[in-house]
């Protein structure tokens, strides 16, 4: 196993971590013992690192069972997350945080997260309630050891909150597909420079880079030399980026977990040739076939008086159409919605100001009114609308 040492604090973290989101059900419960077994086969090939949170259903109590189980706790690091969104007078959060250590068993989490925390706004509301002071208290205590957030948005928005607080390590999603969407490379370079431990979720996109690959695609990849399965030129890829500290793997078999590590073990910083890294645009190039808006990220679009999050509209809009509608539907309503200021291509007025400086002269109000027809459907509608309920913004 590879290790890369965390400049906060210089822990030695795992390059591969365990994400907890995904353990095998057995009926509408998970089964406890095969998530043992997975766990505690990458514990022994060295990962150390393992992430849950509050609102994966029975993910904690999981985490929770195998640490009694096999008396391991002090043999890795815990990371798990607040449903701030949930969080509406500073008792809440004590509420929830002490739920999360008895479900654990334990009396600390080495690294707490604001789950989803995906614009400065919703930051300042929690600010309102004093959750620095909560923080603070959490930390002196040693109930909590490293403070971070978790993201989905743009590269904009994840820098004005990396800015935002004295944050001790960040969340991200981050592949080969989505290098410039999300906060994306520029956003992991920002964090890395800012001295922040950059934590990989989403490295296989659900999955979606492994068993979603069209015909096509995955001829591309049959013919590359070296001959290596598509999750593993996903992961090398990533490994490839020295400012990527841990990449989470939601392993639910043991042949993953065995896989996994051994690219884990092998995948060094810059260890990719010329060669290998090309094979990268010809597997974009293929997915591109099925993309709608030749949009490159590079937000000279950007600021929009609106506030439309042009790039990331149009990244998950061509997203719909390789990782299919529901992924596309979910990811939009996450990036776009799921926040106190939204950012949908629905707040579009058709001014023009973002199409004088677009370098690939994009018909960005027409593609804004493309993305809106298919993403802001009549079921996004009805969730945007209950959103303010459901996160008691």
């Amino acid at each position: 196993m590879q290790y890369r040492t965390d400049p906060k604090s210089q822990n030695r973290l795992s390059v591969l971590g365990f994400g907890c989101m995904r353990f095998t059900k057995r009926g509408a419960a998970i089964d406890q013992e095969k998530a043992n077994r997975e766990m505690k086969m990458a514990l022994d090939a060295g990962v150390n690192y393992f992430d849950t949170a509050y609102i994966y259903p029975g993910s904690e109590v999981c985490l929770g069972n195998f640490l009694q189980t096999y008396h391991c706790r002090d043999q890795l690091y815990i990371a798990t997350k607040l449903p701030h969104y949930r969080v509406q007078k500073l008792e809440d959060a004590d509420r929830f945080f002490e739920e999360e250590l008895q479900r654990l068993g334990t009396d600390h989490v080495d690294y707490y997260l604001m789950h989803m925390l995906n614009d400065v706004n919703s930051w300042n509301r929690l600010c309102s309630l004093g959750i620095r002071d909560w923080i603070a208290r959490k930390k002196e205590s040693g109930a909590i050891g490293h403070i971070g957030f978790s993201f989905h948005g743009g590269t904009m928005q994840f820098k004005q909150l990396v800015d935002a607080y004295d944050w001790e390590f960040c969340q991200i999603q981050f592949n080969y597909m989505d290098e410039h969407s999300q906060a994306g490379i520029e956003g992991l370079r920002y964090a890395n420079e800012k001295g922040l431990p950059v934590i990989i979720m989403e490295p296989l996109r659900g999955g979606k880079l492994v068993n979603g690959l069209s015909h096509e695609t995955r001829r591309v990849f049959e013919q590359a030399q070296p001959r290596r399965t598509p999750a593993e030129w996903a992961l090398r890829w990533i490994w490839n980026h020295p400012e990527v500290t841990v990449v989470l793997s939601g392993m639910n078999d043991a042949a993953q977990v065995e896989e996994n590590c051994r690219i884990a073990s092998e995948s060094l910083p810059g260890h990719l040739s010329p060669t290998e890294l090309a094979l990268y645009d010809r597997v974009l190039a293929s997915m591109k076939k099925s993309m709608k808006v030749d949009c490159t990220g590079c937000g000279y679009c950007q600021p929009c008086p609106k506030g439309v999050d042009i790039p990331t509209c149009f990244s998950i809009y061509n997203s719909s159409f390789v990782d299919g509608f529901i992924s596309g539907m979910r990811e939009y309503m996450m990036c776009t919605t799921l926040r106190k200021v939204r950012s949908n291509a629905g707040l579009c007025v058709r001014c023009g100001k973002c199409e004088q400086h677009c370098p690939q002269h994009i018909a960005i109000r027409d593609e804004l009114n493309h993305v809106k027809k298919r993403l802001e459907n009549p079921v996004y509608r009805i969730a945007a609308k209950a959103m303010p309920v459901i996160m008691k913004y």
